[in-house]
């Protein structure tokens, strides 16, 4: 077992002109033991870095996602995983057996099967997004016009919120994922979320539609909280997620040519870029040991997906961009009983959103050198603010 007396390193938000992952990663995977960091709030974690200890933190049963438990770590006041408390439904939050029952309840919904019945919904919406860019000229910003509407609509219809109402919830969404946002701004944004969702719901149980709103409503395993819980949980990260992982992979693809229409590249991606490396954290409940490091009851530990995607020693030259490799072992959904409910949907809008992108516009091409794209640095995801891009008329 390691015992160190290593000063705490600062925690690794990414910062301008700083590449992602952090450079550090390397070092830290080297390390005997873990590297303790320190929160903004100024709160200990120990920093988890190589991938099999990723995997066990990810489902020890004596490492908990609840919050309510004391010492679970906080970037600040609002930012982070909310309580039940805060957000009733945010199953995401909870541990076994309750994170089950939301599970259980949600699996129907985004099974292989369900997600391939959808394909043709998802063509029509990837279809007129090209089509209204392709209509207003030969320059778009990716982002706005194509990378965040995408799974924006995907995510509206699934649940029935109308079409009308996707900016607003887009807009309340971007506040909560940027972190310079402030707390009575974030504060208030998830609160017009909820009473937004509370009022959608109302209507559902008077007019039920084809939606995944009114089926739960008809199985009634979820109490009203719970549910509106639940549908902020799916909006937020239905298109947040998918939107900064098309943008991205629309980059590489660019600089990568010969991996455009290949199915392995959406596996590679999701890998190469793990735009969610900062959001599974978790506290001990129980002493436990992990990669040989004592962890008292009470510490917070921070899994870091990227570095663990990024590990040499399970994937190979792990700073290529490398479709041929085989990347399925990656836990850019997580690992475990909190593996990403919606993963096989947002497989499904990568692959038709890059196929049919290029397919469409083969002469797309970016209308800014890579180095000069506005990166994400704020944000709690990795991503792109936006993606300006040109092709030649005609195309």
């Amino acid at each position: 077992m390691t015992t160190t007396d290593r000063c705490p390193v600062a925690f690794p938000l990414r910062r301008p002109g700083k590449p992602f992952p952090a450079p550090e990663y390397v070092e830290y995977r080297a390390l005997d033991g873990l590297v303790e960091s320190v929160l903004p709030t100024g709160a200990r974690v120990w920093l988890v870095t190589r991938h099999e200890d990723v995997r066990t933190v990810l489902t020890d049963p004596r490492i908990s996602s609840n919050p309510a438990h004391p010492g679970f770590p906080r970037p600040g006041k609002t930012v982070g995983v909310p309580s039940q408390d805060e957000v009733p439904g945010w199953f995401v939050a909870l541990d076994p057996p309750e994170h089950g029952r939301f599970r259980r309840t949600l699996i129907p919904e985004f099974t292989v099967r369900q997600v391939r019945e959808m394909r043709p919904a998802i063509q029509q919406i990837v279809d007129a997004r090209i089509d209204a860019m392709l209509a207003a000229g030969s320059t778009a910003d990716l982002i706005a016009d194509f990378a965040l509407p995408v799974p924006s609509l995907v995510i509206s219809s699934l649940l029935g919120v109308p079409k009308a109402d996707r900016d607003f919830f887009e807009a309340k969404t971007r506040v909560l994922v940027t972190l310079s946002s402030g707390d009575e701004e974030r504060e208030a944004a998830s609160r017009a979320l909820l009473r937004y969702l509370n009022r959608l719901i109302a209507v559902k149980r008077k007019r039920p539609g084809d939606d995944l709103l009114s089926r739960l409503l008809a199985e009634g395993t979820l109490s009203g909280p719970e549910l509106s819980g639940v549908s902020m949980l799916l909006l937020i990260a239905g298109h947040e997620t998918t939107a900064n992982n098309i943008g991205l992979g629309v980059v590489t693809l660019l600089s990568h040519p010969r991996w455009i229409g290949d199915e392995r590249a959406v596996e590679e991606l999701l890998r190469y870029y793990s735009v969610a490396d900062l959001v599974a954290f978790r506290v001990a409940v129980e002493d436990v040991e992990i990669g040989g490091q004592l962890i008292r009851a009470g510490e917070g530990i921070v899994p870091l997906v990227a570095a663990a995607n990024h590990d040499g020693t399970v994937f190979e030259r792990p700073a290529e961009f490398d479709p041929g490799r085989s990347a399925r072992s990656h836990v850019a959904f997580g690992y475990g009983v909190h593996q990403c409910l919606g993963q096989n949907l947002v497989r499904v809008e990568m692959d038709i959103a890059y196929r049919t992108l290029f397919e469409r516009i083969p002469t797309l091409e970016l209308a800014v050198p890579v180095e000069e794209l506005p990166l994400k640095y704020d944000g709690v995801l990795y991503g792109l603010h936006a993606l300006p891009v040109r092709w030649q008329e005609g195309a």
